[in-house]
């Protein structure tokens, strides 16, 4: 008897520890949340890196493409306002089905947009760092939810490592380098200061998203090559030449110099300092176009899944429009104005902008920039003011515009006030990519109105 009351406080006790414990335990095990600021942090990373790593415009599209379509095809699994790319982008199958309920969509697909994002950088202990902290604060938070939604998560960004592997990147990789034609003064040669070779002649070969081939858009081709005074073509020369020294009269307060610059977005500037060449690290275009995407989400207060639809459509955009501009850059082969005007108008010229490493035409900011604007148009309406900052980080100041439409078009025509494309180039490079950003509107059914 004497031991069975002694026992009994005990278990009493013994229960109450285990409840409490299981209160505490309960209590702590909160689920896991991500937002969209989450998310726009994980692609602005991923931009960071790029910057630090010097990726060529198209390569950093597809760095923009795959890591979204990662994210986007594992919130599609939850969220049936939206529809699966699998079957719609070619190639691409369904990924893993998501039936485990611990798994939360939201870590889950930034999981994988991290994990798609590290394996096509170089820089990828950047990319680790980045996501170990955020892994830490996950596991203290929910051990549980996180390593099963990290495992999904994982599974889904190595499907898509097997479906991007597929697209002919590697394959260019050991094609041959572009062969200059140094005898017709038509076609393209490097320019200075650091006389750079052409640089992704070989990329009409990867596979598309929407295009049925690299060349279906193919513009209108530019005024036929001459250098007789009323020509076409030559008139089209001089204007470059005439605007630049007009507005580099003005000095820096140009209001045309400045849209130039703040457009640049070349990651190939070189520096000379003496006997001494590096390069000045800046965003490419296509990034320029994704921090736009960051700034009409934030803008438009979207949540995750918006935001991560809005990212995966622009990038898909980017991707095939410079698919779709570097096929005719290296089938027209044209001479870029510097070279044209430093032999035959004014040997002491330079454009305002440092000439980037490839032929001329089309515009590629004029066409990327229209097939990004086309598509964001589409999800956040015509009229979208924004105030654009993406510059800020790279000394430049925020320009205002009244819609996706303004900025792309200032964008397409900052590159003749840079001194770097002809007129031609300009306007139907706006043509091209506004084709481009409405076939992905037209084929790519990616949302339940």
């Amino acid at each position: 008897m004497k031991y069975a009351a002694m026992i009994k406080p005990i278990k009493r006790a013994a229960a109450s520890s285990l409840l409490l414990l299981s209160l505490f335990a309960c209590k702590e095990a909160e689920p896991l949340a991500v937002s969209a600021n989450d998310f726009q942090a994980s692609v602005e990373k991923v931009t960071q890196v790029m910057v630090h790593d010097i990726f060529s415009p198209p390569v950093a599209s597809r760095i923009y493409a795959y890591p979204n379509i990662a994210a986007y095809e594992i919130m599609a699994q939850r969220d049936s306002q939206y529809n699966s790319l699998a079957g719609q982008l070619p190639g691409l199958t369904p990924i893993p089905a998501l039936r485990d309920e611990q798994v939360n969509a939201g870590v889950a697909a930034l999981v994988a947009h991290m994990e798609v994002s590290k394996s096509l950088i170089f820089s990828e202990d950047m990319m680790q760092s980045y996501a170990d902290s955020i892994y830490a604060r996950w596991k203290e938070i929910n051990p549980q939810q996180f390593e099963a939604s990290k495992n999904y998560g994982l599974a889904v960004a190595n499907h898509i490592k097997a479906w991007l592997d597929g697209d002919n990147y590697k394959q260019t990789r050991t094609m041959p380098k572009f062969t200059v034609d140094i005898d017709d003064p038509a076609r393209w040669q490097p320019t200075p200061p650091a006389y750079m070779e052409g640089i992704e002649p070989h990329w009409n070969k990867i596979r598309p998203m929407v295009l049925d081939s690299a060349a279906q858009f193919k513009p209108i081709s530019h005024p036929a090559f001459s250098l007789e005074p009323d020509s076409d073509f030559y008139k089209e020369l001089k204007e470059v030449y005439d605007i630049s020294e007009k507005i580099t009269a003005a000095g820096d307060k140009s209001e045309e110099v400045e849209i130039a610059q703040f457009w640049d977005c070349n990651p190939y500037v070189s520096v000379t300092r003496g006997h001494l060449m590096f390069a000045t690290k800046k965003i490419t275009p296509g990034a320029h176009w994704m921090g736009i995407t960051k700034i009409a989400c934030k803008q438009a207060e979207a949540d995750l899944n918006k935001t991560i639809y809005a990212y995966t459509k622009t990038a898909i955009a980017l991707f095939d429009g410079f698919i779709n501009c570097w096929a005719e850059k290296y089938r027209s082969n044209l001479v870029r104005p510097e070279t044209l005007i430093n032999k035959h108008i004014d040997e002491n010229w330079e454009p305002i902008l440092q000439t980037p490493p490839f032929p001329e035409y089309t515009s590629g900011h004029s066409v990327i920039s229209n097939a990004a604007a086309t598509v964001l148009t589409d999800i956040f309406g015509d009229d979208f003011a924004f105030l654009d900052d993406t510059e800020l980080p790279y000394g430049l100041p925020v320009r205002s515009f009244e819609s996706f439409d303004a900025a792309a078009r200032e964008a397409a025509i900052s590159r003749m006030y840079g001194g770097i494309h002809y007129r031609a180039a300009v306007e139907n490079g706006i043509d091209q990519g506004q084709q481009v950003g409405n076939l992905v509107i037209e084929k790519l059914n990616m949302i339940n109105e």
